[in-house]
């Protein structure tokens, strides 16, 4: 099941986030609004002559897992690495953020605020429709946020973690995550999530509470000139 994740965005474009997703060929996008994020049906050999089409000039997309040069008509905005980690513990034992608040639609301006003050990776105005998310709130203020993303087969990524610097320190993230994690678990789902070669007490963090780093992929911002 592990193997999904050697491609995770094409399994999750062509599969239980088809919906979601825009392309032809051997390319797929998510649909502008939600996570700008692509996928190949060869990650390593990007099919951008079938991406195009759906990408505007000077947008940028997060592509996964290729390391060539870029094509004519293409331009490397960012190259870095990241790992993918899996949960490896047992269920949480109990609901560690019994107070966080399932977000909709009505806290999507909110959500797309808190995510662009803290950059927890590529997030958009409707990401919030691709699986759960829960938010704490100070007052009617969001101030942090978990939720779910990637998925194929029985693997259930957790991502848009992130906490107000105002908020920080007080465990918002670990209990949130903490929460998902126990809810994809009772699901018969494996919990896994990204995260930045850079952000090493991010991972730090994860690696504490359970997390296993399965592999560290090249991850790049690219974008049509």
């Amino acid at each position: 099941m592990k193997h999904l994740l050697d491609n995770i965005a094409w399994h999750t474009l062509t599969g239980s986030h088809a919906h979601c997703a825009a392309g032809a060929g051997d390319a797929r996008r998510y649909a502008r609004g939600f996570s700008p994020i692509v996928g190949f049906t060869h990650a390593e050999q990007p099919d951008f002559e079938a991406l195009a089409p759906h990408c505007e000039p000077r947008e940028h997309v997060y592509c996964i897992g290729w390391s060539g040069a870029a094509p004519a008509g293409w331009q490397i905005d960012v190259d870095a690495t990241m790992f993918s980690m899996v949960w490896e513990a047992a269920m949480p034992e109990a609901d560690a953020a019994p107070e966080a608040i399932r977000l909709g639609p009505q806290h999507a301006a909110q959500a797309m605020a808190l995510a662009t003050l803290t950059r927890p990776g590529p997030f958009g105005p409707r990401t919030l429709e691709l699986g759960d998310y829960f938010g704490c709130f100070d007052g009617d203020r969001l101030v942090a946020m978990a939720g779910e993303r990637m998925a194929a087969g029985a693997l259930r990524e957790v991502s848009g973690v992130c906490t107000h610097p105002d908020a920080q320190g007080k465990g918002f993230a670990r209990r949130l995550m903490l929460k998902l994690i126990r809810r994809q678990m009772q699901r018969n789902e494996l919990p896994f999530l990204h995260v930045m070669r850079d952000n090493v007490n991010a991972r730090a963090l994860y690696a504490r509470m359970g997390f296993g780093v399965y592999r560290e992929s090249i991850v790049r911002v690219i974008s049509r000139c």
